[in-house]
């Protein structure tokens, strides 16, 4: 007997639902969650009866939904920057950079980004520092503008051909939903003769018992196929769940925790580390400067003195130095923590020997956001101490980190240069998503870093993204996910072993 001949008993709620599903021929649940006002699961429950007489089907679907970023926002409200930029330049022969910046009213970061792109492009030129646009006529990005002011009002668009530029831009993210969709195997029409709407309760009560209406009630019986409604349980932040993980390896493994703070001296940020003061990094283009005091209080004078002498001639390590005249105003500057090893510096102060010490250190350097760098970042910082260290130590250090920490076996090391540690590595890893990317660099304290502070036994150090080895180890192909507040990742992406 078929099911049209058959009688198909539903409660009304199921036949209501029915009905919707074959009207839109199929429906995602999210979508019939809105239309029926009911809770998940209620509706999951009345969705069984469907399935249990196969007259609908369910469908697990994953798909992509991007939306646009606070940045993606003002660029449809206000124009993208090269197009404020190239508006400004039609209307005039030529204009300064201090001049167009204050005209298109942004902040220097935005406004290079915008006059890289247009010099990258051929449309504008630069001549003894005035701008001029070549070609009036040509419009830029206006179909990038129009899919922006598109997502921006709501529409449904598609935007395949221009994701990748939105997602580097940080114009826009994209964001993996999973979803059900629930199709019609059996048209309601041909179904309808046959079913036999039923009225029925989820539980006794004492009244129906006392009045006797039990009698001509039927009880809901238990669907052990329903899905549960899904119930969210407190949990830590995904990525802060890691911190902690590779916090309690590093002290099982018998390193001491070194802390330092986030506003630095230039004396423990560069100085002490062996950068010349006229090194590029220490430009306010690398580096976050405080304005409001400029300056703090240098350590204990020995140790300013020795440092002076490193930098000037060498001091003693049979180095010449940088051949310089050091200024102790500019290394009493202070900036934001630019990398890690500042608190490594800090701790080579009356440094046990042997010993090993760690950090976990937010560091802050005025990076352009991509899917690798963030302007506010952390560093999993350390150094050991001891007369018999050797550089293969060092390299089994970062190996650790590339398979137990990262769980990546594709690692490979780079010969690199640092001011402060001489011979210097650099390790990479190969992620499935970004192909090969850093994950930080190491190597031995130089001499003119140890030296003035009293060391004479070899010091390694390393400073490696910890956002990075989160990424690889989880997949994660945007370094802005690890700080998102989007419900559905942070309820469902793994968190550590522990």
């Amino acid at each position: 007997m078929s099911n049209s001949e058959k009688k198909i008993s539903l409660p009304s709620e199921a036949v209501k639902i029915y009905q919707i599903i074959d009207e839109n021929g199929n429906i995602s649940i999210r979508e019939l969650e809105k239309q029926t006002k009911l809770d998940r699961g209620k509706l999951e429950y009345y969705l069984g009866f469907l399935v249990t007489n196969e007259l609908i089907s369910r469908l697990e679907i994953e798909s992509h939904q991007i939306s646009l970023t606070n940045n993606g926002k003002e660029a449809a409200e206000n124009q993208l920057v090269e197009r404020r930029i190239t508006k400004i330049l039609k209307e005039k022969v030529s204009v300064s950079f201090a001049d167009l910046s204050k005209l298109v009213k942004t902040e220097n970061k935005e406004m290079n980004a915008g006059v890289g792109l247009l010099k990258k492009q051929g449309l504008i030129k630069i001549d003894k520092g005035q701008i001029s646009i070549i070609d009036k006529k040509k419009e830029v990005n206006k179909e990038l503008q129009i899919i922006l002011e598109q997502l921006l009002s709501g529409e449904t668009v598609d935007t395949s051909n221009f994701n990748e530029i939105l997602l580097q831009r940080n114009l826009a993210s994209l964001e993996e939903v999973k979803d059900i969709l629930l199709e019609i195997l059996i048209p309601f029409k041909e179904v309808s003769p046959s079913i036999q709407k039923m009225s029925e309760v989820s539980r006794l009560t004492p009244e129906m018992i006392r009045d006797g209406s039990w009698r001509d009630t039927r009880l809901r019986e238990y669907n052990l196929k329903a899905s549960p409604p899904t119930f969210y349980g407190g949990r830590k932040q995904p990525y802060a769940e890691f911190l902690d993980e590779v916090k309690q390896k590093l002290c099982a493994l018998g390193f001491k925790e070194m802390r330092g703070p986030i506003v630095e001296l230039e004396f423990w940020n560069f100085d002490a580390l062996f950068q010349a003061q006229n090194h590029s990094a220490r430009e306010w283009s690398d580096v976050y400067q405080v304005s409001n005091p400029k300056q703090g209080k240098l350590p204990k004078a020995d140790y300013v003195e020795n440092v002076k002498k490193a930098h000037e001639n060498g001091y003693d390590t049979g180095s010449k130095g940088w051949r310089y005249k050091w200024d102790p105003l500019k290394s009493a500057h202070l900036v934001l923590r630019a990398h890690g090893t500042s608190v490594s510096a800090r701790t080579l102060v009356d440094l046990e020997v042997p010993s090993k010490y760690f950090s976990i250190s937010r560091c802050f350097r005025p990076d352009t956001v991509d899917v690798t760098h963030l302007s506010e970042f952390t560093q999993v910082e350390g150094i050991v101490v001891d007369p018999s260290i050797t550089f293969r130590d060092l390299l089994g250090i970062l190996k650790a980190f590339a398979v137990d920490i990262a769980e990546n076996e594709n690692f490979k090391f780079k010969p690199d240069y640092y001011p402060f540690t001489e011979p210097s590595v650099e390790l990479n890893v190969l992620d499935p998503n970004l192909g090969w990317i850093e994950f930080g660099g190491a190597g031995i304290f130089r001499p003119e870093v140890t030296k003035p502070f009293g060391i004479e036994a070899p010091v390694i150090a390393w400073g490696l993204g910890i956002e990075r080895l989160f990424m690889v180890k989880n997949g994660i192909t945007d370094i802005r996910e690890l700080f998102s507040h989007k419900f559905d990742w942070l309820r469902t992406a793994k968190m550590s072993r522990g």
